[in-house]
């Protein structure tokens, strides 16, 4: 492919791989995750790829993420869970998406949102709305608190009884599965079983059962319960750095770009804004037309590299808005020139640093890198699986 000025690749046969990895790993349904654009991915085409390796079920944070699935074509089961109150909720009812309730004043503006579609039994359609239930078990984030369980589970089950919708799940989420031997894995997983009993003597049947998230789906076998929810390991991204074991996971993005410029700096001169970096000895610099206002993190200065003619060459001077400089060593025969391709990130296959490496450099975690990166970069989908990938490529323009 021609190279860009700043691109995203993205292989959505890395995708299906993952995917089905992660399945056969975890032996119970695979809640994909796609969430956050497809955690910068490209949600419409990740969802495709995903139930093309067979995912039942796709989940994202937001009703309107969960509209846009259903315009964009896909109607599989679809979960949602982050509202506020006055959410569209008849628009998801309407559109067969899975929403969570987190208290009975959600459940009761549910209610009234099913009413309004005609979703209860004995209306028209005779199909009602479909409800999970999110308890909070120590992550002290989003879910019901422990004292509200009784109550919320009794007005569902009331909520079923009335035809207004069915339970179909329960579920919460960990706080530290990336870290295998901390005692909240413990101590979560008996609340999650606490509220299921709960929920079981308040009458309450629901067909998914779901705790684990990326990480614990790998590595806690006691925390897969119905189904598990995979964000990160989808990508083919670490969820745990340094436990995980290796599963042959494939990161499915690569960000790249041309370089715009090389030039030669003296001994003494100094680079970009604040002149953080003064050239020990003569080198070359390259100019990568990218910068924070395309999500490569400011404090990414002078401690990330990226991939040149594959070698890892370190970022110089400071991340500006548009660019930054990356040092291409003393000036011979090899330096590479301007049009020459920059890998900023990758599976780490060329010599390029991966998401991880950006995200050991930066102090973060792989999610916020490839989830930030794009601004004004086009995405490009290719497919590795096809006889010649760069004949099934889409772009989005529009990033």
């Amino acid at each position: 492919m021609t190279p860009a000025r700043a691109e995203i690749v993205v292989d959505l046969a890395a995708i299906r791989h993952n995917v089905r990895v992660l399945q056969e790993t975890s032996g119970v349904e695979v809640i994909v995750v796609v969430k956050a654009d497809g955690y910068g991915h490209g949600m419409v085409e990740v969802a495709g790829a995903a139930r093309d390796a067979g995912a039942t079920w796709l989940a994202v944070a937001t009703p309107d993420e969960a509209l846009a699935l259903r315009a964009a074509g896909d109607t599989g089961r679809l979960l949602c869970w982050l509202t506020v109150p006055g959410e569209p909720y008849a628009e998801a009812i309407a559109a067969d998406i899975d929403l969570t309730a987190y208290s009975v004043a959600e459940l009761d503006e549910i209610a009234a949102a099913a009413e309004s579609v005609g979703r209860p039994v004995g209306r028209p359609d005779g199909r009602p709305a479909r409800v999970q239930l999110k308890v909070d078990t120590g992550l002290s984030r989003g879910g019901a608190p422990r004292e509200a369980w009784v109550d919320l589970f009794a007005r569902a089950r009331a909520g079923e009884e009335s035809g207004h919708w069915r339970v179909t799940g329960i579920w919460s989420h960990l706080a530290c599965s990336d870290e295998p031997e901390h005692p909240a894995n413990d101590q979560q997983e008996l609340a999650f079983r606490d509220a299921l009993a709960l929920a079981d003597e308040a009458g309450l049947r629901p067909e998914l059962r779901h705790l684990a998230n990326s990480a614990a789906a790998i590595l806690r076998p006691s925390a897969r319960f119905d189904a598990v929810r995979c964000g990160i390991a989808s990508y083919g991204l670490d969820p745990a750095p340094g436990h995980t074991p290796d599963l042959g996971l494939v990161p499915a993005m690569t960000v790249r770009a041309s370089l715009a410029l090389v030039k030669t700096l003296a001994v003494g001169d100094s680079v970009s804004y604040g002149h953080t970096w003064t050239a020990p000895a003569p080198t070359t610099v390259g100019l990568v037309p990218a910068g924070y206002g395309e999500g490569v993190p400011r404090h990414a200065s002078g401690v990330a590299s990226v991939g040149v003619a594959g070698i890892q060459r370190p970022i110089r001077g400071r991340v500006c808005m548009d660019q930054f400089l990356v040092d291409l060593g003393p000036e011979d025969h090899s330096t590479p020139h301007a049009g020459d391709e920059v890998l900023l990130l990758g599976p780490g296959r060329h010599g390029e640093p991966t998401a991880q490496d950006w995200a050991e450099a930066c102090d973060t975690i792989s999610y916020e890198i490839v989830t930030r990166i794009g601004g004004r970069m086009t995405r490009t989908h290719v497919d590795s699986d096809t006889e010649n990938a760069h004949d099934t490529v889409s772009r989005d323009e529009t990033r």
